[in-house]
């Protein structure tokens, strides 16, 4: 834990721990909790290391190892925990291990674990909800309000739930190992589950975030890759990803609107992603192993059809998918399919019959006033996109929605403008 000379200023020290927390907290964490076999205290150590931090390196100086320094601090404060509880047989073992890794030779890297740590989040003892937010929240660091958003939940209920599993973890016994072979299959849907979310989070926030989850998303499914090849739903998630994230540059138009696909700038897609993730979805295809990751990485391909999206393909494939996925976001989305694929009264009709299910959806709010639109119905579709604007989850969104919605009031005034006109 050699520091560098003399000391630093606050700023820096501040700068610097939230520089290392944001890059590396997955992997410490996942090293931590697979010692402690306790994932909240392997938390509750490592923010007490953080804070000894902002202390420590503005007196002595930046380490020239940050993390190392980070995990070796937390592992003697967890050793510290522990001297107290040693007559507990799982915690003495835990001690042991801890006190012979805090007295070997600090590594010249911290080796990347965040995958042992995702198959202890999605284990199957806990709720598939539970196992997905835990995730979220312990190898990619989202906050639990940024959770409970995309859980559509409330922020306490969603910070007990994480608690909860973690608690049950604890309890449990559950390893934090990736397991063997014959495991997986219990285990795989909710872990590329898990991943995809943290890639949708990070496609949404776009490129201007601290960090690029779409790309840490992708490094975990070709992990994953390599110790299962030849796994089909594994190849689609990781060609979805690919598909989806070749068109990132372009999702942001130039008066910072977000464009659909067939709105995109075509130029500005990763033509190497493109034709990585078609190559990787032909060969899960071939597998002639069918799944929902598959079926999203086809619509995504769909998407980016050279006429332009192929809507319906990409129906058909939303009825594929809610065979695997009966859930309601996927029905909202098949029926916008449909009515672009040339039905709009037919999508209108499931959208509405949705209600009960996503009135606090903002996606069925823009998704709702698009079809009205559709069908003719202006002015029930100026009241939707206006809730839909007004819960857009970024500013990118509300511009693209205000633009459909200004548009629909020019039409709109230009209709009662020609009926005034004719009035004798």
């Amino acid at each position: 834990m050699t520091t560098a000379p003399g000391p630093a200023s606050a700023i820096g020290v501040s700068r610097e721990l939230d520089r290392v927390m944001r890059a590396d907290r997955g992997r410490l964490l996942a090293i931590l909790a697979a010692g402690l076999r306790d994932l909240a205290l392997a938390e509750e150590v490592l923010q007490e290391a953080a804070v000894s931090a902002l202390a420590h390196w503005g007196r002595s100086g930046l380490p020239s190892q940050p993390a190392g320094w980070l995990l070796k601090v937390a592992r003697r404060k967890a050793i510290d925990r522990l001297r107290g509880a040693a007559r507990d047989g799982r915690k003495a073992a835990a001690l042991a291990g801890l006190a012979e890794d805090e007295a070997a030779p600090e590594p010249e890297a911290i080796p990347d674990e965040r995958l042992r740590l995702i198959f202890a989040c999605c284990h199957p003892a806990l709720e598939p909800k539970s196992r997905v937010a835990l995730t979220l929240r312990t190898v990619c660091g989202l906050t639990t309000p940024e959770i409970a958003r995309a859980f559509l939940d409330a922020e306490p209920t969603m910070g007990q739930r994480i608690s909860r599993a973690k608690a049950k973890i604890a309890a449990a016994g559950i390893p934090f190992s990736v397991p063997d072979a014959e495991h997986w299959p219990a285990r795989l849907g909710t872990v590329l589950t898990s991943i995809y979310l943290i890639f949708t989070t990070g496609y949404v926030a776009g490129p201007g975030e601290p960090r690029d989850l779409c790309l840490e998303a992708e490094y975990l499914v070709r992990l994953i890759d390599g110790l299962r090849p030849g796994d089909a739903e594994v190849e689609g998630a990781l060609a979805m990803m690919l598909l989806t994230a070749a068109r990132r540059a372009a999702r942001i138009g130039q008066d910072g609107a977000s464009l659909p696909p067939g709105e995109q700038d075509r130029s500005l897609w990763d033509e190497g992603r493109i034709a990585e993730g078609r190559a990787i979805l032909a060969r899960a295809v071939a597998r002639r192993m069918p799944g929902p990751f598959q079926i999203k990485a086809a619509i995504a391909d769909c998407q980016m059809a050279e006429a332009g999206p192929d809507w319906p393909q990409i129906a058909a494939l939303y009825g594929a998918l809610w065979r695997h996925e009966p859930t309601p976001v996927v029905r909202l989305n098949g029926a916008v399919a449909l009515a672009e694929a040339g039905d709009p009264a037919r999508g209108l009709e499931i959208v509405e019959a949705l209600a009960p299910e996503l009135r606090d959806y903002q996606p069925w709010h823009a998704a709702r006033a698009a079809l009205l639109v559709m069908t003719g119905a202006r002015q029930a579709a100026a009241l939707a996109y206006r809730r839909a604007i007004a819960d857009a989850p970024t500013v990118a969104d509300a511009l693209f929605l205000q633009r459909r919605l200004d548009a629909l009031n020019a039409v709109q005034s230009g209709g009662r403008s020609g009926r005034r006109k004719e009035s004798p």
